[in-house]
């Protein structure tokens, strides 16, 4: 989509005035109070450097993005997003495709950049990552295990995409399992075909079972959900509520492209939806996300710390900003409207939003510090 010079004059103007609030990452008092012996993870929302962003890209470059997040980003064991759409210099996709969207990316740019920003782990079970047939997949898991990043949820056959992955930390290996509830059906692997993993409920509840005798825990993701809305399908409070009864100590949502509710259940933790995170799209649907960055200890779900980021990219322009203070509370206050119903709360301290497996406990944390 061409832009005009005018309106892109306008935007960039915007971001260089939201860039000078968003440098500042404040000390987080709750991560300095975390127990010996914890795994951090940072998770994001959906990924896509491609689209209406790849013309800002090719002019600032593909590490762009992550400049006021990276921080954040790299301050982790282990980083995982849902990587929308193929790495892969494939023109014409093999597979007829009754889409409205298709998007890939090129890997030589996209793959590094991601590896310099954090990434360690992507998800690619979604309704994108066949968009350029198989073969495009397979240049996706190539290009991110050539540059040292795993992937998860999709394989050579069913059997693969269930598989998982698991990654060693200083810590403690941690298991991830991906699924996709998303339609094409011709893009859900099988016995005899590649593709992604289709999350039925007792092949779910079987790989997490299976992960945990590999694994110290265990961290499921589904992409599911209505896109554009902020209401959750009956199957999704099914489905996550039986992983983590399986023994799944997180849950990951992605797909709406909005903040869905984040929901504290039976010990373990449920974020519905984590919305966009760099989309390339200057739709006005996704406006505010959030990075969460998620502890765990002794193999559970310890607590979590919610960073908001702007994402609205008539504002930012494929570049987050972390939102504080006035705009960081009307995330929260959101999000807590969201959650309410499923009787978790966030804490709010120096906009940045917490919960605890037990009681929630940052004040506890300030007044101790």
């Amino acid at each position: 989509m061409a832009i005009a010079k005018p309106f892109l004059l306008s935007i960039l103007t915007t971001q260089l005035l939201l860039s000078a609030c968003s440098d500042h990452i404040e000390t987080s008092l709750y991560t300095q109070n975390l127990p010996e012996d914890s795994i951090t993870i940072v998770a994001v929302g959906d990924i896509m450097l491609g689209g209406t962003a790849e013309e800002i890209l090719l002019r600032e470059d593909y590490d762009y993005p992550f400049k006021h997040v990276k921080p954040i980003l790299s301050n982790a064991d282990i980083v995982i997003g849902n990587l929308e759409g193929p790495l892969t210099s494939i023109c014409n996709s093999n597979m007829e495709l009754d889409k409205k969207y298709i998007f890939r990316s090129p890997a030589e740019k996209v793959a590094p950049a991601l590896k310099n920003a954090g990434f360690n782990l992507l998800n690619l079970a979604n309704n994108h990552i066949l968009d350029y047939g198989t073969e495009g997949m397979y240049d996706t898991i190539k290009a991110l295990s050539d540059i040292g990043i795993n992937s998860v949820g999709a394989g050579k056959d069913i059997t693969q995409a269930r598989t998982g992955t698991v990654i060693q930390t200083s810590d403690g290996k941690v298991g991830f399992l991906s699924y996709s509830l998303t339609f094409p059906e011709s893009f859900w692997a099988t016995d005899t075909s590649p593709g992604t993993a289709f999350g039925h409920k007792q092949q779910i509840i079987d790989d997490i079972k299976r992960l945990r005798t590999q694994t110290s825990s265990v961290i499921v993701s589904f992409h599911w959900g209505r896109e554009k809305t902020t209401k959750l399908r009956p199957y999704q409070p099914t489905l996550a509520r039986a992983a983590i009864d399986a023994g799944a100590a997180v849950v990951l949502g992605h797909h709406p492209h909005v903040l869905q509710a984040i929901e504290k259940y039976n010990n373990g933790l449920i974020i519905y939806s984590l919305g966009n995170f760099v989309f390339g799209s200057y739709s006005q649907d996704a406006k505010t996300s959030v990075i969460a960055r998620v502890t765990l200890n002794k193999g559970k779900f310890h607590s979590a710390e919610f960073i908001p980021i702007n994402i609205l990219n008539t504002e930012v322009i494929f570049q987050p900003q972390i939102l504080l203070n006035s705009a960081a509370s009307g995330v929260f206050e959101h999000l807590n409207q969201l959650s309410e119903p499923l009787n978790t709360r966030l804490d709010q301290q120096n906009s940045r939003g917490y919960l605890h497996a037990g009681q929630n406990k940052i004040q506890s944390l300030i007044r101790n510090n």
